[in-house]
């Protein structure tokens, strides 16, 4: 015979389970981060010290142009990490799914595999590309474009641009592959009840491909978008920031503010406030997904 439970009983066990978890992930996760809200407060060189600085340094943030440049800079690369590569993915897909190529498992794992390279490799082989007697000058002047070439990581025009590209590269594979798995899920009827409406191979896409894949969309803007304000080992092994602070971002002007000019405070300010923003435009891609899907 089943003994009866307290109506409370079940809701105590499952906290009791979460326990544990939740210990793990404040100590690891809430904890740093409190920390970092407690010391943007304080001016501290990390050795002495520290002085109560209320919101200065995250007033300095608004006032700095270096660090408001910082900022833009990272949103300026959201479009190469993030709208660029979705552009792209969603037409590689689209043609790969609906042309149902051979050998499309291969392809997936060709187009992730700058995923699988570190960072730092990376950025070491295209600071080569780009280098004044590299690929890409070579290139150029084989073609008889001597006059577009020049050090483009040193070009205080291009060299963001440049950055970006490697951005575009790096992330293209995932969001292709991201997508690729979300249309092989599309039903058949779908499409052959398009095509029975007189629907065309554009109209197809936009009426029965691309509502269908809406979640996976989400899914890669929120990646490569947070991959874009977070990105560091790329700018801090190709341009350092330079020339002048034309490529730096915030991540970068954390690590150099902390250990170059010894502001923790001020390091630790910029790090609260991008993660603010990260996750505010994280929050915004989200729910622009949830209402679209319901």
């Amino acid at each position: 015979m089943s003994v009866a439970r307290p109506p409370g009983e079940p809701r105590r066990v499952a906290y009791l389970y979460l326990l544990p978890a939740f210990v793990i992930y404040a100590a690891f996760l809430l904890y740093p981060i409190g920390r970092a809200v407690q010391l943007s407060l304080y001016n501290w060189d990390g050795l002495s010290v520290g002085t109560w600085a209320g919101l200065s340094n995250y007033a300095a943030i608004v006032a700095d142009e270096g660090l408001r440049d910082a900022f833009v800079h990272a949103l300026v690369l959201v479009a190469f990490y993030a709208l660029a590569p979705l552009a792209i993915g969603l037409m590689l897909a689209a043609i790969l799914n609906h042309a149902k190529v051979r050998g499309l498992g291969f392809f997936r794992t060709v187009v992730f595999l700058p995923q699988v390279v570190a960072m730092v490799v990376v950025a070491v082989a295209w600071r080569r590309v780009y280098a004044p007697d590299g690929t890409l000058n070579g290139l150029l002047g084989a073609l008889g474009l001597d006059s577009l070439t020049r050090g483009w990581l040193g070009d205080y025009t291009f060299a963001l641009p440049a950055v970006g590209v490697v951005g575009t590269w790096f992330e293209t594979g995932l969001v292709t592959v991201l997508l690729l798995a979300g249309m092989s899920r599309i039903p058949a009827e779908l499409y052959e009840a398009a095509r029975l409406d007189g629907a065309g191979a554009v109209k197809e896409f936009f009426a029965v491909t691309l509502p269908s894949v809406r979640g996976e969309i989400a899914v890669a803007l929120t990646l490569t978008v947070i991959a874009a304000l977070r990105t560091f080992d790329l700018v801090y092994i190709t341009t350092r920031g330079g020339p002048g602070n034309s490529t730096s971002v915030p991540s970068y002007e954390v690590y150099h503010r902390a250990f170059g000019l010894s502001q923790i405070g001020s390091a630790a300010a910029i790090g609260v406030t991008l993660t603010v923003v990260i996750f505010a435009i994280s929050f915004m891609i989200n729910r622009f997904a949830d209402r679209g899907a319901s």
